[in-house]
């Protein structure tokens, strides 16, 4: 009976995961088809590019919500093993990358994995995650080769700390993922840098546009 319970919440894992929300937003809210903004992701990114920031944080927030309430209900209302949460996980985040609301053409998974780490109880993945995507968005400049540095890092560290677990071939399947969806960007060399750096000084150069416009 676990088994056929895991598999009923793999597949409604799968289908919240698939449901397109920021695409839903762009064409209710916005009446605009995101997938025609910055590259053509059905993200929350890209509502943030075709509209404003409060339905952009409203799609992320969606997005990152999909990969929690199956897992939650796995572990703490059917107290089902760790094994069945990761699966549970992949499910939803399969969903979002491969929407079949979107032709199997789905997002880049990024959003939703945070949610589905979020709601995992071993809670250093999730910092794990999140410490090497910082790292990434802090010190790469391309957006494909930020989102590598997440399971990337982790994988390595999981494998130095404590070898081959559940945990890690978790992280490696979201590697490969990652990996497939981000395929075209990852064929130029990362390019490294100090971003934060990068970012004052555009906010210097357009503070100083404008004091002269004025």
């Amino acid at each position: 009976m676990e088994m056929l319970f895991s598999f009923i919440l793999g597949v409604a894992a799968f289908l919240l995961g698939a449901c397109p929300f920021s695409v839903w937003i762009g064409r209710k809210a916005l009446n605009k088809d995101i997938t025609r903004y910055g590259d053509g992701n059905p993200g929350s990114a890209n509502v943030f590019r075709a509209g404003n920031v409060t339905l952009g944080i409203i799609a992320l927030v969606l997005d990152i919500a999909k990969g929690v309430p199956f897992i939650w209900l796995a572990y703490y209302v059917m107290h089902m093993p760790f094994s069945n949460l990761l699966f549970i996980g992949i499910c939803a985040i399969l969903g979002h990358a491969f929407s079949p609301f979107l032709k199997f053409k789905g997002g880049k998974a990024i959003a939703v994995t945070f949610g589905v780490l979020i709601a995992l109880p071993q809670s250093e993945l999730l910092l794990l995650f999140a410490i090497f995507t910082l790292l990434g968005f802090l010190f790469i400049e391309q957006n494909a080769w930020m989102a590598m540095m997440g399971p990337t890092g982790s994988s390595i560290f999981l494998l130095l700390y404590s070898g081959f677990t559940l945990e890690l071939l978790f992280i490696l399947c979201i590697l490969a993922l990652f990996i497939y969806k981000h395929f075209k960007e990852l064929t130029e060399a990362p390019v490294f840098g100090v971003n934060i750096l990068k970012w004052m000084r555009s906010r210097e150069d357009k503070t100083n546009i404008k004091k002269q416009q004025l």
